[in-house]
Parts: structure tokens; sequence; C-alpha cells
């Protein structure tokens, strides 16, 4: 597919910050260009355009962090450090908790999962992202059901937790509650404050997935009561592999290093039986060895930065009004139902997932992004549990592509997911309703076929 830019009107009018990618045009099955709507901000946001300036700025500069004696590697170890100190004062961190930069939100889960003392118990929801629900395979896991009210999942947590075993000198033994803040399915905001409430009371930590949490609303570690916090970069307009976990120091640093090499090992010494013995890092180096993504970290900063002087007041406000017009637009559509496990009034982010009556969403997805230019995902998300729970009484779908996720002879379930933020204009969740209304109304206007799992144009 070729793409092309223009510098027509801007197209960013009424987003509070500026994207890379907001005047990028693409072509339609139909005949002409028309400009990218881009509404899959829940897999990858794009990056700010402050992002992409301050990287740029810093590129010429960019050196080896922490082990070079020029002043490139000097100036790129303080920003590497100073990038730490910026992302901490973004989560309101405790003056003793420890900021590791991993490469993503998995990356930070498992390397908590790595860190787990002896004997951990893991409690989980089943409606957690796939990158919070797998990691814990090396301890005892807990997977909880599907809450459907705020209360009902603090409830559950709370038996779970009076229910576990009680340790051999007679007191409960270690345990940690993984949750999400916001969920990737839904939007749907979950009662963080009260389940790390919960699970302090019942002698377990909390780590909180803020993958889709801290793109949308402040996060603070001391207001939650987190023991933890994980969330990406790519999520939080800062596009280069780096994410973050932040929080606790003493699992981490009782902990063997998350990888073995130069960076987390203090001193390597020969020993006379011919092995080496190695004094490990007690900090955040600890769990970073190799050379850091030193601009993957310095972008999370730019990111932190630059949500932080916009102010989230602004910016939920903005993104309330985009929820609304959505919403309010899908509910014109008696054949679209829209994903939920709290209700219609829970509070939510900008994520919203649903399916069409008579349509396949992998089918409508790609309608939307062929004949109107509008990005969005379709499938299960990384979070089957959650949707299988969500769509397992809908009736068979149609349509002339299946979902990709669907085993031969499975039920299709799959679903379509809207998401947008900081970046988005008004027009493309203007163009988004239109598009749901007159494909609903009016079908599609080309053929579809399935190509390598993925439904594509007919051509």
């Amino acid at each position: 597919m070729s793409v092309t830019t223009t510098t027509a009107a801007d197209v960013s009018v009424c987003a509070p910050l500026p994207v890379l990618g907001r005047d990028v045009t693409v072509p339609l099955v139909t005949g002409g260009e028309v400009t990218y709507a881009a509404l899959d901000y829940a897999a990858s946001a794009p990056a700010l355009q402050r992002v992409w300036d301050d990287v740029a700025a810093y590129a010429p500069y960019y050196g080896s962090v922490h082990r070079g004696a020029g002043y490139l590697s000097q100036l790129s170890t303080d920003l590497f450090e100073n990038a730490r100190r910026t992302v901490a004062e973004f989560l309101d961190c405790r003056t003793d908790d420890q900021v590791v930069f991993t490469r993503s939100t998995t990356d930070s889960l498992n390397l908590l999962a790595s860190a787990l003392p002896a004997d951990c118990q893991v409690f989980v929801f089943e409606t957690e992202h796939h990158a919070s629900l797998l990691p814990w395979r090396d301890a005892q896991v807990t997977y909880l059901n599907a809450p459907r009210t705020p209360g009902e999942a603090v409830e559950t947590l709370e038996r779970a937790l009076a229910a576990r075993a009680v340790s051999g000198d007679g007191g409960h033994g270690p345990a940690l509650v993984c949750v999400t803040g916001a969920s990737n399915v839904t939007g749907e905001l979950w009662p963080v404050r009260e389940l790390a409430a919960a699970a302090h009371a019942h002698g377990a930590r909390i780590v909180l997935d803020a993958a889709q949490l801290a793109p949308h609303h402040p996060v603070s570690v001391q207001d939650l009561d987190c023991d933890w916090v994980a969330f990406s970069g790519h999520k939080l307009y800062a596009p280069f592999g780096s994410g973050v976990l932040a929080g606790r120091s003493d699992w981490l640093r009782e902990a063997d290093p998350y990888l073995a090499g130069g960076g987390a090992s203090r001193k390597v010494t020969r020993r006379a039986d011919g092995g080496v013995d190695v004094e490990w890092h007690d900090s955040a180096a600890r769990h970073e060895a190799g050379s850091p993504n030193v601009i993957g970290a310095y972008s999370i900063a730019s990111a932190c930065k630059a949500l932080t002087d916009e102010g989230f007041d602004n910016l939920l406000a903005r993104e309330q009004h985009l929820i609304r017009t959505v919403r309010a637009g899908l509910a014109e559509v008696p054949e679209v139902r829209i994903l939920s496990l709290f209700g219609d009034d829970a509070p939510r982010v900008g994520v919203l997932s649903f399916v069409v009556e008579g349509w396949n969403s992998s089918h409508f997805a790609a309608a939307l992004s062929a004949e109107y230019g509008i990005g969005v995902r379709d499938g299960l998300f990384c979070a089957h549990p959650l949707v299988r729970t969500l769509l397992g009484s809908d009736p068979e779908t149609q349509g002339e592509c299946g979902a990709p996720e669907a085993a031969p002879g499975e039920k299709s379930l799959n679903a379509i997911r809207v998401s947008f933020g900081a970046g988005t204009p008004d027009e493309h969740v203007e163009r988004f309703v239109r598009a749901v209304r007159e494909l609903v109304r009016d079908g599609a206007r080309w053929q579809y076929r399935t190509q390598d799992g993925r439904c594509v144009p007919a051509v």
C-alpha cells in the first residue's frame, strides 16, 4: 500500500497533544485518499511530536551509558538516570522505590515474576491482559472469575485471600495480587485502591498493570498504595521499545538478576577451582544487564513530562468528550452491542469494544480500514478469557471473513476495539461513528476474503 502525506488543514485541531502521523493519507479501495484515522491507541499509541523532537535533538549526542569516560557517554548517562527520576516523579513513587527500565509491560511483569519469593502465591483475575495473566507459571496461581461490579471484584479477592493456605510457621506466606488499572478490552477502570487495601489487609502485595491507565489518568503509587506499577512506553506515546517496573526494592534486590551480564554485575572474580564469583548490584541496575535502551527511556521521560505539562484534568475532559461521542453514536445503531463488565455507567478510558449483529468483526474492521481509512483492532485483544466470557452467549457471526484467532471447527468469537487518546481529533471519531452507521445500513461496498488469517479486500 502506498502512503503519502499532506500539508492540508491541520487535522489535529482540538487534539490536546500533536502526534506523528496526524497528516498521513492512505488510499481507499473505492478510490481516492483520506487522512488516516488512527483509532488503535490501546495497541500502540502514535508518538507525541514533542517526544519525537526531543529524541531527534538528543540523537547526535547518543553515547554508551554508565561505562564511558567521554563527554557523550557522560551526557547519555545523565540523561538516562534523569529519565529514571522523571518516571519516579510521574508515578509519585516512594523515596526508596526502584524504577527499572524494561522492554514493555510484559517484560516488566515477567521480571517481577522472576523475583517472587519461594512459595509465593499469586492471585489474578481472568479478565487480565495476557501480559499480566501468564507470567506467573512458576508460582502457585489462583485465577479469579470475572467480576460484574467493582464491589464484586473486591469481595472476590478478599474471599480468595482469606482462604489461602497458611504457611508452616503459622503465618501467611508471601502473596501477590496482579490487577489492571483499566481494561484493554472494555476500557473500564478497576477499583485499584480498594483492591490494594484488601491485599494489604491479608498480608499480600499488589502490582498494577497500568499499561492502559497511565496514558489517560494520573497514576500515584502512594495514593493507590500499590507495591509495584508496570507500564509500556509504546502505550504512552513513546515508541522506542521501553517499559517500566517501579516499586518496592526488597524482592527485586534479593532475587537473582533477570538477565546475567555486564551492568548487572558489580564485581566478577575467578575462583581457584576455575569458576567465577559474582557480586551483583542491588540497585535497579541489577535487572538492567547489557547496554540499556537510553532512547527508549528518554522517550518515556519526555512523554511523562508532556502529559504532566498538559495536565490530566484537560486530557480527561477531552477524552470524556470523545467517549461520549462514540458511545452516543453507537447507541443509535441497534445492531451494535458494546462489551462491558461493570455496566454502561462505569467510568472508563478511551477504549471500547463491540460486536455488530450480522457481521464477523474481522470483516467489519477490514471494511473500516479499506473503505474509510480508519484503523481499529479486531480479535480477542490478548485477553482471550475475558473476551470469550463477554461473547460466550453470542450466536454464530456472519461475514465474508473469519476471525484470525478461530481454530478449525471453533466458533468464531471476536470483537472490534476502537481506542483513542491525546492526539485524536474530533473528525476521526466522527468519521468512525458515521462509518459504522453506513456499514450496518448499507453493507460493505467491496468484496473481502481471508488471506493469511486476515480479512483483506479482494482484488
